[in-house]
């Protein structure tokens, strides 16, 4: 599913490895939607506390529907889990950033209550084994 953002992975080996890592952080959760034995979609979230303030933040960091599920409300559900785990763990915002192309994606997070951030907030990343 993550092939659809373009995220392609590795072995079968090392995907279930970092699959086995989130599940074994309780600060992370990974949330499938399957119908009949077909994975439909899936969320990732993990929860931040905040340095400058009191509480956490959660932050989606991933979210995939299938191309065939889309449109069935399979994204507004994970996400609305992916909201429970953050709340529960006594989040009081919510985070999710998206590719500039993926246009429908940022009128999905508008429709469910994210403001779109552009022109307040930039960025930044840098690869760490890069040696710039």
């Amino acid at each position: 599913m993550l092939r659809q953002l373009d995220h392609p992975q590795d072995d079968t080996t090392t995907t279930a490895t970092r699959i086995q890592a989130w599940d074994d952080d309780p600060a992370s959760a990974v949330y499938v939607a399957e119908a009949d034995g077909d994975l439909l979609g899936l969320v990732a979230v993990h929860i931040c506390p905040f340095f400058e303030r009191a509480g956490s933040w959660g932050r989606i960091v991933a979210l995939v529907v299938s191309d065939q599920a889309r449109g069935q409300g399979v994204g507004t559900a994970l996400v609305a889990v992916a909201e429970t785990f953050a709340t529960s763990h006594g989040c009081v915002r919510m985070e999710v950033t998206s590719a500039d192309r993926r246009q429908a994606a940022h009128e999905f997070y508008r429709h469910r209550g994210y403001p779109d951030q552009a022109g307040k907030s930039s960025r930044f990343l840098r690869d760490l084994n890069d040696p710039t």
